[in-house]
């Protein structure tokens, strides 16, 4: 229900402010311009969702070799100490643990196009076990709300944004995008936790974190003994190692269990370019709202409204310029993205508000994006309290980069 309120919001605000430019700023440009945005954003909508296809088909037909071969329920039974507490309504040993932990593996590592099939899969296993098919269970407000946190151990995307717009040092906020995107994180499983009344104060949840904490400073060490120019190159090595290790495991499982790996890899594959159809109405129809809403210039005047009224309160605001990729993060990630680049070229790779938008950028996820794709995937209509709790954990996220940003690098 949050959301369709939302999608609607995103198309009469942008019609009233169009309407007021129109007639009372004699801009006649502004309709046209939001046509355009809304019918590039529908033709992306439809290429992203069939430019899933070749990668859902692949992971999809992986992921059932790995359920024949064993792999999947020795994920599951690995993660389930910790899961279990969590997902308390997952029943123990069930295949989506093992699921949610390769799509959260790969999302960590900073692989995109694998996470995506991943998360998908578990969310059509958690489906299975929905009592209330048209709404979301308490199990996948979970999952999608821990998603979009959007935990990044290897911000590879963002180092290499800042190397090619030639920073000092691109990877200088590599620290600052790991605390904040741990606090992100924290702030979903703690909302989620307190709507669904679960107790975070458990041995597993502890050791979990602590081994979390302890991973992050590994990192830190290990990326601190590079040169710049190849943390790029090495984090994306590291992580597409382990995913295709993955993948050699699994089907080292299928041949070791006799069977056909290939025709149980053709019958997964076929269920993922169902699902990647399945998406596409789904996401078109936010992308569409998201284009209007920025062609508009809405994301704007709240970009500056937001400025005015802290140079009101005699705050400084020397963040504000980096505000429009916090703003469009949980809207578009292409999006986010362009912006963080304009800000880069605009105002330097290493000025403060270059440096904000790429901790901000790592931070965060595409929270209406993860929403409508994954809800969509198994005809959720009903997401409760899901956006609320993404949308929390996206602004835990956005503040705790600010004030790292200001911590680390502010003069």
């Amino acid at each position: 229900m949050a959301l369709n309120y939302v999608w609607l919001a995103f198309f009469l605000i942008s019609f009233v402010v169009a309407l007021f430019k129109t007639f009372i700023l004699q801009d006649t440009t502004v309709f046209g311009a939001v046509m355009n945005s809304m019918l590039t954003n529908a033709k992306a909508g439809a290429e992203i969702s069939l430019g899933l296809a070749g990668i859902m088909t692949f992971w999809l037909g992986i992921m059932r070799v790995g359920e024949a071969g064993g792999m999947i329920q020795r994920f599951s039974n690995f993660v389930n100490p910790f899961f279990s507490k969590l997902f308390p309504d997952v029943p123990k040993g069930h295949p989506a643990m093992g699921s949610m932990l390769m799509n959260f593996s790969a999302s960590m590592l900073g692989m995109d196009n694998a996470a995506t099939p991943m998360g998908l899969k578990a969310m059509k296993e958690l489906q299975e076990l929905n009592p209330k098919p048209e709404e979301a269970s308490n199990p996948q407000i979970m999952f999608l709300v821990l998603n979009t946190a959007g935990v990044i151990l290897i911000p590879t995307s963002v180092i290499a944004l800042r190397l090619s717009a030639h920073a000092a040092n691109p990877a200088d906020v590599f620290i600052p995008i790991l605390i904040s995107t741990f606090i992100a994180f924290i702030a979903g499983m703690i909302t989620v936790s307190i709507y669904q009344k679960i107790n975070l104060f458990k041995l597993p949840v502890l050791i979990f974190l602590a081994g979390f904490a302890l991973l992050l400073t590994g990192l830190y060490y290990w990326v601190k003994t590079m040169p710049p120019d190849q943390i790029g190159p090495r984090t994306a090595s590291l992580g597409g190692g382990i995913i295709f290790a993955i993948v050699v495991s699994f089907l080292a499982a299928g041949i070791f269990k006799k069977i056909n790996v290939y025709d149980v890899f053709i019958e997964g594959a076929k269920e993922g370019f169902q699902i990647s159809v399945r998406i596409i109405p789904y996401l078109v129809g936010i992308l569409v709202a998201i284009g209007a809403f920025r062609a508009t210039g809405c994301m704007d005047y709240v970009v500056n409204g937001i400025g005015s009224l802290f140079a009101a309160m005699g705050c400084n605001t020397d963040f504000v310029p980096a505000l429009p990729v916090a703003f469009m993060k949980p809207l578009s990630g292409s999006g986010s993205r362009a912006l963080m680049v304009e800000i880069l070229e605009h105002n330097g790779p290493d000025s403060f508000a270059g440096r904000i938008a790429s901790i901000i950028q790592g931070t965060t996820e595409t929270t209406f994006y993860i929403l409508a794709v994954y809800f969509g995937s198994v005809n959720i209509k009903k997401t409760r309290y899901a956006l609320t709790a993404g949308l929390i954990a996206d602004f835990c996220g956005i503040v705790s980069a600010i004030v790292l940003g200001y911590l680390f690098f502010h003069q």
